[in-house]
């Protein structure tokens, strides 16, 4: 349909809907419609845009939730406020226990005592303690930085503004959720959707005034950083905490062993709707912190802890047809396309198949009956087929043999390890010869932990892909401006803020660039591996030499996976147009150097043979916490080989030829002491 249609005019009307049910619901924090409207509307925006090419400026596609306010100034979080990973089942909650064991190299049989407490849905929130006053007070905000909302926070009757007794430490972040009860949300749901979104506005409040007037309560129920701390379980912070004056959840349990954990969560899952404020599920953290510091962090999470979330919403539908997509690394991804039906409260039109064999276990068909599942965050999946519903014309649907977007052969992969072919079907194209491929790479090159270009999401890629904008990384720093502000839905001020952006951007570390290009099997922390031993861009240029890629198998964390990847990059002629381009475009920095000063600093360890009592990866994270380096081969750049039962005699003999410390495991443990 041509653009002026009463289609477009369809969805400049729902534009102009969603844009003010954003403001109120977002910024005045005052919905005019249900969660479940307002989902539904933002699903019919998207739909159009998808079928007819639609774009505007104020579509949910280009907006993220509320701007940050600029009433309150921001402060860092002194120790960061990560998210959690989630368990849905009892698999999940092994998994989660076997991953714990392997890292601290415990026998299989240990049982470790976990602190369960409920997941509340609310606001997190972290109050500064010095000398027992409330200084400051921050909002989660992005978990390395928050908003400044100490005077609103204050209103809270539960917070306690002075604490005076001995055992409190000198300096001190309490954390916790701020949360309204559904009792008082009753009085007042004509101004908020749901309890979570009034407490979320009345602590962005600019007049604390008006904050005093809302019931908020706060739950404490951990700290960030602590000048002083003696407890050694988490439960008996939690103590502590009502000791001092906090309040904590009624709910918390101090329970052993997984089984006991289930028995739990099904008990408090079938009375939650009884309580008298939301819970979204339990979260477990091994209540050691001996254990906890031990296990540390992982990029986004800490080891120690989970959130075990509540049964999954489901519903019935119909697959209308699977669609294949391709992402970044060539893997094609079946997705269903049902007919919309509303889980949970939101408007499901899609679902994962996952890859090939999902399909073949559970014989999914276009025209099947179906039942799909939605849980929390994840993304809705068939469950199972009716099979008595079936269609008598039914076929099986099978994967492509051809990439349905450039036409290339498509293959599962040989695993060398498990001696089994890859579930994943993937396209063989290499570089940026598959039209999908690329356009998925300039998604990820965009996105938040690449080159974090604001304003530049997907729907913007697409669309500036397809009327020839862009159609390589480094055509976004030579973009025609003059053409955009043509473009419908850009005015001055869009164009000048993706300006901004754009050059903002520029200023990369080593480590992100590397993560920007979206190499096969090189995340986040393989790039940061891999700029931290290339240290300069242009040692990473020198990569395009086949013989210096293979000196990375040096860096413990790094192996022939990554290193065939990285050679099959640079072989080719298109990636290596790519990397020279972008070096023109950007500033790239050198890896910043680690000012730790652990009594490790600047130090490089080597391991070879079994370790007592501990794990390799235990073993490697303690030496990087105290600032030294780990590699996994012997070189001159080696310090000291440290040697466990049965070591490889060949590393030990070239180590002592390189004249190399070779140090026991005690001696190790003499030097971190």
């Amino acid at each position: 349909m041509l653009k002026g249609s009463k289609t477009k005019k369809e969805y400049k009307e729902k534009i102009k809907k969603y844009k003010r049910y954003s403001k109120k619901y977002f910024e005045d924090s005052a919905p005019i419609i249900s969660d479940q409207d307002f989902d539904l509307l933002k699903n019919e925006i998207l739909d159009l845009e998808k079928k007819f090419d639609f774009s505007d400026k104020d579509s949910p596609s280009k907006t993220l939730g509320f701007t940050p306010s600029k009433n309150f100034e921001k402060y860092p979080h002194r120790v960061k406020m990560l998210s959690l990973a989630n368990a849905f089942d009892e698999e999940d909650l092994i998994n989660f226990e076997k991953k714990i064991v392997n890292f601290l190299n415990l026998n299989k049989s240990f049982e470790f005592e976990y602190s369960a407490e409920p997941k509340i849905d609310g606001i997190s929130a972290s109050l500064t303690y010095k000398s027992g006053k409330l200084i400051r007070g921050l909002s989660r905000g992005n978990g390395e930085e928050g908003e400044d909302i100490t005077l609103n926070l204050k209103t809270i009757a539960d917070i306690p503004h002075l604490i005076d007794q001995k055992d409190f430490p000198n300096d001190i972040d309490i954390r916790g959720e701020v949360f309204i009860q559904n009792n008082d949300f009753k009085k007042m749901k004509d101004s908020f959707a749901n309890p979570r979104n009034a407490a979320s506005g009345s602590l962005r409040q600019k007049d604390p005034k008006k904050t005093s007037k809302i019931p908020l309560k706060f739950v404490a129920y951990t700290f960030g950083f602590s000048s002083d701390q003696t407890v050694d379980k988490q439960t008996n912070f939690l103590d502590k905490l009502k000791k001092w004056g906090f309040k904590t959840s009624e709910l918390n349990k101090k329970i052993s062993g997984i089984k006991n954990l289930l028995i739990n969560h099904q008990n408090i899952e079938k009375k939650r709707f009884e309580l008298n404020y939301d819970i979204d599920g339990i979260v477990y953290k091994i209540n050691d912190f001996k254990l906890q510091k031990r296990l540390g962090f992982v990029t986004n999470a800490p080891r120690w802890a989970i959130a075990h979330k509540f049964s999954a919403s489901n519903s019935i539908t119909e697959i209308l047809n699977i669609d294949i997509q391709v992402g970044r690394t060539g893997a094609l991804t079946p997705v269903a396309k049902v007919k919309p039906v509303n889980i949970g409260g939101v408007v499901v039109s899609n679902a994962t198949l996952h890859n090939e064999e999902e399909i073949l276990r559970k014989d999914i068909r276009i025209g099947d009956t179906v039942k799909i599942e939605r849980a929390g965050d994840v993304i809705p999946h068939v469950i199972s087929v009716d099979l008595s519903k079936r269609k008598k014309v039914s076929k099986k649907f099978v994967l492509p043999l051809k990439c349905p977007s450039c036409g290339s052969k498509t293959i599962k992969e040989y695993n060398s390890q498990t001696k089994k072919h890859d579930a994943v079907r993937r396209c063989t194209s290499e570089g940026f010869k598959c039209e999908k491929i690329s356009i998925e790479k300039i998604k990820h090159f965009v996105s938040k932990d690449a080159l974090n270009i604001d304003g530049f999401g997907k729907k913007i890629v697409q669309n500036f892909w397809e009327i020839g904008l862009i159609k390589l990384p480094h055509d976004i720093f030579n973009l025609d401006f003059e053409r955009i502000s043509k473009l419908e839905g850009w005015g001055s001020l869009s164009v000048d803020n993706l300006k901004k952006s754009i050059q903002k951007s520029k200023k990369v570390s080593l480590d992100k660039f590397i993560f920007s290009l979206g190499i096969r099997h090189i995340g986040q922390e393989n790039a940061k591996l891999l700029g931290e031993f290339l240290k300069k861009k242009e040692n990473f240029f020198r990569l395009k030499n086949q013989n210096f890629i293979q000196e990375l198998i040096n860096i413990d964390g790094i192996g022939d996976t990554q290193i065939n990847s990285l050679k099959n990059f640079f072989n080719e002629k298109a990636n290596l147009d790519v990397i020279f381009n972008l070096s023109k475009s950007l500033d790239i920095q050198s890896f910043k150097e680690s000012t730790s000063t652990g009594k490790l600093k600047d130090q490089v360890f080597m391991f070879t043979g079994k370790l007592n009592n501990i794990s390799r990866a235990e073993a490697k994270s303690l030496i990087e916490n105290n600032g030294g380096k780990i590699v996994s081969n012997v070189t001159k750049k080696l310090d000291y080989l440290v040697i466990g039962e049965k070591p490889t005699t060949k590393k030990v003999d070239l180590a002592k030829k390189n004249k190399i410390k070779v140090i026991s495991q005690k001696k190790l443990d003499e030097m971190l002491q």
